[in-house]
């Protein structure tokens, strides 16, 4: 079983920044890829950005150039740099893993991420 802790969201004014954290544990030895999805009220959750065990990535289109997910296998933990936020960043953001068969292992418990002036 993996489970997953994320921290980092807040409150931030229009073009500000905010990185957000996930730390696997359990059987992290199942984990290939490891992601970022957002979601509002009454929306359905989407994707942000994932990457693989050897740091392939792979963006959404509203947040290419702005966010960079990174991540550190011997940390077993995956951040998300938000640079040039816009109030339609603002969600509850989860982080998730999946198994080299696109399997998702877990979510984690959600951080909110509040874009304002």
């Amino acid at each position: 079983q993996v489970q997953l802790v994320e921290s980092g969201g807040g409150l931030v004014q229009p073009g500000g920044s905010l990185r957000l954290s996930c730390t696997a544990s359990g059987t992290i030895f199942s984990i290939n890829a490891m992601g970022w999805y957002r979601q509002t009220a009454g929306k359905e959750r989407e994707l942000v950005a994932t990457i693989t065990r050897d740091s392939r990535a792979n963006y959404d289109d509203a947040v290419k150039g702005r966010f960079t997910i990174s991540r550190d296998n011997a940390k077993n933990t995956v951040w998300l740099q938000m640079n040039s936020l816009k109030p339609e960043d603002t969600a509850v953001y989860y982080c998730n893993v999946r198994d080299r068969l696109w399997k998702v292992l877990a979510w984690g418990q959600g951080t909110l991420v509040t874009v304002s002036s």
